[in-house]
Protein backbone atom coordinates (compact mmCIF):
# COMPACT_ATOMS: atom_id res chain seq x y z
CA UNK A 1 0.00 0.00 0.00
CA UNK A 2 1.11 3.39 -0.67
CA UNK A 3 0.46 6.08 1.85
CA UNK A 4 0.02 10.14 1.55
CA UNK A 5 2.22 12.13 2.73
CA UNK A 6 5.38 12.53 4.73
CA UNK A 7 5.16 15.69 6.61
CA UNK A 8 8.18 17.06 5.65
CA UNK A 9 7.71 16.66 2.05
CA UNK A 10 4.53 18.18 0.80
CA UNK A 11 1.95 17.74 -1.71
CA UNK A 12 2.81 15.05 -4.45
CA UNK A 13 5.20 13.10 -2.14
CA UNK A 14 4.05 10.07 -0.95
CA UNK A 15 5.82 6.61 0.60
CA UNK A 16 4.84 2.83 1.12
CA UNK A 17 5.65 1.90 4.91
CA UNK A 18 6.11 -1.61 4.63
CA UNK A 19 9.39 -3.06 4.87
CA UNK A 20 11.18 -3.16 1.65
CA UNK A 21 14.10 -4.75 0.20
CA UNK A 22 15.16 -1.05 -1.00
CA UNK A 23 14.47 2.83 -0.14
CA UNK A 24 13.55 4.22 -4.04
CA UNK A 25 13.24 7.77 -4.54
CA UNK A 26 11.21 8.02 -8.06
CA UNK A 27 11.18 11.82 -9.07
CA UNK A 28 8.78 11.83 -11.87
CA UNK A 29 6.12 14.43 -13.08
CA UNK A 30 3.70 12.47 -14.95
CA UNK A 31 1.12 11.75 -12.50
CA UNK A 32 0.14 8.24 -14.02
CA UNK A 33 3.43 6.98 -14.60
CA UNK A 34 4.59 7.68 -10.91
CA UNK A 35 1.76 6.58 -8.94
CA UNK A 36 1.75 3.34 -11.50
CA UNK A 37 5.28 2.98 -11.02
CA UNK A 38 5.11 3.35 -7.21
CA UNK A 39 2.48 0.99 -6.43
CA UNK A 40 4.12 -1.52 -8.30
CA UNK A 41 7.49 -1.72 -6.72
CA UNK A 42 5.76 -1.02 -3.08
CA UNK A 43 4.02 -4.38 -4.12
CA UNK A 44 7.27 -6.10 -4.89
CA UNK A 45 8.56 -5.43 -1.56
CA UNK A 46 9.90 -2.00 -1.80
CA UNK A 47 10.06 0.99 0.13
CA UNK A 48 9.30 3.76 -2.30
CA UNK A 49 8.44 7.50 -1.94
CA UNK A 50 7.94 9.56 -5.05
CA UNK A 51 7.31 13.40 -5.78
CA UNK A 52 6.79 15.28 -9.10
CA UNK A 53 9.22 18.06 -8.44
CA UNK A 54 12.97 17.97 -8.80
CA UNK A 55 13.64 20.30 -5.55
CA UNK A 56 11.53 17.99 -3.19
CA UNK A 57 13.87 15.12 -4.59
CA UNK A 58 17.20 17.02 -3.91
CA UNK A 59 15.67 17.66 -0.31
CA UNK A 60 14.96 14.26 0.27
CA UNK A 61 18.32 12.74 -0.61
CA UNK A 62 20.11 15.16 1.56
CA UNK A 63 17.92 13.40 4.21
CA UNK A 64 19.90 10.70 3.14
CA UNK A 65 18.52 6.71 3.83
CA UNK A 66 17.83 6.75 0.43
CA UNK A 67 19.19 3.59 -1.23
CA UNK A 68 18.33 4.53 -5.28
CA UNK A 69 17.19 7.38 -6.74
CA UNK A 70 15.54 7.32 -10.43
CA UNK A 71 14.81 10.39 -11.76
CA UNK A 72 13.03 11.58 -14.51
CA UNK A 73 14.77 14.62 -16.94
CA UNK A 74 11.05 16.27 -17.68
CA UNK A 75 10.41 18.10 -14.81
CA UNK A 76 8.08 21.31 -13.94
CA UNK A 77 10.32 23.21 -11.11
CA UNK A 78 14.34 22.35 -12.49
CA UNK A 79 15.24 20.34 -15.59
CA UNK A 80 16.26 17.08 -14.46
CA UNK A 81 20.04 17.12 -15.90
CA UNK A 82 20.59 19.87 -12.96
CA UNK A 83 18.33 18.17 -10.55
CA UNK A 84 20.93 15.72 -11.02
CA UNK A 85 23.91 17.78 -10.69
CA UNK A 86 22.36 18.92 -7.49
CA UNK A 87 22.40 15.38 -6.36
CA UNK A 88 25.95 14.47 -7.03
CA UNK A 89 26.81 17.62 -5.16
CA UNK A 90 25.31 16.21 -1.45
CA UNK A 91 24.98 12.29 -2.20
CA UNK A 92 26.69 9.64 -3.80
CA UNK A 93 22.78 7.98 -3.97
CA UNK A 94 22.51 5.87 -7.15
CA UNK A 95 20.83 7.61 -10.02
CA UNK A 96 19.06 6.19 -12.53
CA UNK A 97 17.56 8.62 -15.08
CA UNK A 98 14.53 7.59 -16.86
CA UNK A 99 14.50 9.69 -20.48
CA UNK A 100 12.34 9.54 -23.90
CA UNK A 101 15.89 10.70 -25.06
CA UNK A 102 17.78 8.22 -26.98
CA UNK A 103 20.47 9.55 -29.17
CA UNK A 104 24.14 9.06 -27.92
CA UNK A 105 25.35 12.43 -27.59
CA UNK A 106 22.41 12.90 -24.81
CA UNK A 107 23.39 9.79 -23.24
CA UNK A 108 27.29 10.93 -22.59
CA UNK A 109 25.73 13.98 -21.06
CA UNK A 110 23.62 12.26 -18.78
CA UNK A 111 26.52 9.81 -17.54
CA UNK A 112 28.78 12.89 -17.23
CA UNK A 113 26.64 14.79 -15.05
CA UNK A 114 26.85 11.91 -12.58
CA UNK A 115 24.00 8.90 -13.39
CA UNK A 116 25.17 5.98 -12.74
CA UNK A 117 22.48 3.99 -15.28
CA UNK A 118 19.56 5.18 -17.55
CA UNK A 119 16.20 3.95 -18.86
CA UNK A 120 14.27 4.62 -22.48
CA UNK A 121 10.77 5.56 -22.15
CA UNK A 122 8.65 3.79 -21.99
CA UNK A 123 10.22 0.94 -19.58
CA UNK A 124 8.59 -1.76 -17.87
CA UNK A 125 8.55 -2.47 -14.20
CA UNK A 126 10.51 -5.59 -14.40
CA UNK A 127 13.48 -3.71 -16.36
CA UNK A 128 13.55 -1.19 -14.26
CA UNK A 129 13.62 -3.03 -11.02
CA UNK A 130 16.51 -5.59 -12.79
CA UNK A 131 18.73 -2.22 -12.81
CA UNK A 132 18.00 -1.52 -9.56
CA UNK A 133 19.30 -4.82 -8.25
CA UNK A 134 22.01 -4.60 -10.77
CA UNK A 135 23.13 -0.98 -9.14
CA UNK A 136 22.99 -2.28 -5.18
CA UNK A 137 24.94 -5.48 -5.87
CA UNK A 138 27.72 -2.66 -7.26
CA UNK A 139 26.67 -0.59 -4.27
CA UNK A 140 27.53 -3.38 -1.95
CA UNK A 141 31.01 -4.30 -3.31
CA UNK A 142 32.20 -1.12 -2.63
CA UNK A 143 31.38 -0.18 1.29
CA UNK A 144 35.17 -0.22 2.30
CA UNK A 145 36.61 3.33 2.06
CA UNK A 146 40.70 4.37 1.96
CA UNK A 147 42.55 6.19 3.53
CA UNK A 148 42.99 9.77 2.13
CA UNK A 149 46.70 10.69 2.28
CA UNK A 150 48.19 14.18 1.06
CA UNK A 151 51.41 14.56 2.66
CA UNK A 152 51.51 14.44 6.42
CA UNK A 153 47.68 14.45 6.28
CA UNK A 154 45.96 10.97 7.11
CA UNK A 155 42.02 10.72 7.04
CA UNK A 156 40.59 7.57 8.16
CA UNK A 157 37.03 8.31 7.10
CA UNK A 158 35.28 5.02 8.85
CA UNK A 159 36.85 5.58 11.74
CA UNK A 160 36.31 9.73 11.89
CA UNK A 161 40.18 10.09 12.75
CA UNK A 162 42.78 12.66 10.89
CA UNK A 163 45.93 13.03 11.71
CA UNK A 164 49.08 15.21 10.54
CA UNK A 165 52.03 13.23 11.33
CA UNK A 166 51.65 11.41 14.44
CA UNK A 167 49.26 13.67 15.99
CA UNK A 168 45.42 13.22 16.38
CA UNK A 169 43.71 16.36 15.10
CA UNK A 170 40.65 17.92 17.58
CA UNK A 171 38.02 18.03 14.56
CA UNK A 172 34.71 18.91 15.14
CA UNK A 173 32.23 16.93 12.36
CA UNK A 174 31.80 19.81 9.90
CA UNK A 175 35.92 20.66 10.40
CA UNK A 176 36.40 16.95 9.63
CA UNK A 177 33.78 16.82 6.50
CA UNK A 178 35.40 19.43 4.85
CA UNK A 179 38.90 18.19 4.91
CA UNK A 180 37.81 14.90 3.91
CA UNK A 181 35.99 16.44 0.90
CA UNK A 182 38.49 18.16 0.06
CA UNK A 183 41.23 15.53 0.60
CA UNK A 184 39.32 13.30 -1.89
CA UNK A 185 40.03 15.83 -4.53
CA UNK A 186 43.66 17.13 -3.79
CA UNK A 187 45.07 19.80 -6.18
CA UNK A 188 41.47 20.51 -6.95
CA UNK A 189 40.05 24.02 -6.49
CA UNK A 190 36.43 23.20 -5.40
CA UNK A 191 33.86 26.50 -4.95
CA UNK A 192 32.31 27.40 -1.85
CA UNK A 193 29.00 26.94 -3.36
CA UNK A 194 30.18 23.37 -3.82
CA UNK A 195 31.24 22.70 -0.28
CA UNK A 196 27.98 24.77 1.23
CA UNK A 197 25.95 21.93 -0.71
CA UNK A 198 28.38 18.92 -0.31
CA UNK A 199 29.56 19.54 3.46
CA UNK A 200 26.32 21.32 5.14
CA UNK A 201 23.35 19.85 2.40
CA UNK A 202 22.72 23.72 1.05
CA UNK A 203 21.71 22.44 -2.83
CA UNK A 204 20.38 26.30 -3.21
CA UNK A 205 23.16 28.06 -1.94
CA UNK A 206 24.20 29.77 1.63
CA UNK A 207 26.43 32.07 3.40
CA UNK A 208 29.79 31.83 2.50
CA UNK A 209 31.19 33.11 5.73
CA UNK A 210 30.21 29.50 6.64
CA UNK A 211 33.12 28.42 5.11
CA UNK A 212 35.14 30.98 5.25
CA UNK A 213 34.81 30.52 9.46
CA UNK A 214 35.58 26.81 9.10
CA UNK A 215 38.05 27.10 6.66
CA UNK A 216 39.74 30.15 9.58
CA UNK A 217 39.18 26.66 12.12
CA UNK A 218 40.54 24.20 10.14
CA UNK A 219 43.91 26.18 8.68
CA UNK A 220 44.59 26.40 12.94
CA UNK A 221 44.40 23.24 13.64
CA UNK A 222 46.95 22.28 10.73
CA UNK A 223 49.34 24.75 11.95
CA UNK A 224 48.92 27.39 9.40
CA UNK A 225 47.13 30.79 8.64
CA UNK A 226 45.50 32.16 5.45
CA UNK A 227 48.65 34.85 4.84
CA UNK A 228 51.02 31.33 5.25
CA UNK A 229 49.47 28.73 3.90
CA UNK A 230 50.50 24.78 3.62
CA UNK A 231 47.75 22.73 2.98
CA UNK A 232 44.84 25.08 2.40
CA UNK A 233 45.04 27.29 -0.49
CA UNK A 234 42.20 29.70 -1.55
CA UNK A 235 42.10 31.86 -4.73
CA UNK A 236 38.93 35.20 -4.32
CA UNK A 237 36.26 34.54 -6.30
CA UNK A 238 37.15 30.62 -7.50
CA UNK A 239 37.44 28.56 -4.25
CA UNK A 240 39.55 26.79 -2.55
CA UNK A 241 41.76 23.38 -2.68
CA UNK A 242 43.79 20.88 -0.46
CA UNK A 243 47.62 20.44 -1.56
CA UNK A 244 50.33 18.77 -0.40
CA UNK A 245 52.98 21.17 0.89
CA UNK A 246 55.96 18.76 0.40
CA UNK A 247 55.42 19.33 -3.88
Amino acid sequence: MVKQPLDTLPETLFRCMLPGMASILLIEDDQRIRQSLATRLAERGHDVEATAKAMEGVQRVAQGEIDVVVLDLGLPDVDGADALQMIRAISEVPVIVATARDDQAAIVRIFDAGADDYVIKPYSTDHLEARIRALLRRAATQTEVAELVVGELHINPEAHEAFLGNELLDLSAKEFELLAYLAERPGKMVSKRELLAAVWRQPYGGADKTVDVHLSWLRKKLGETAAEPRFIHTRRGIGVKLVNPEK
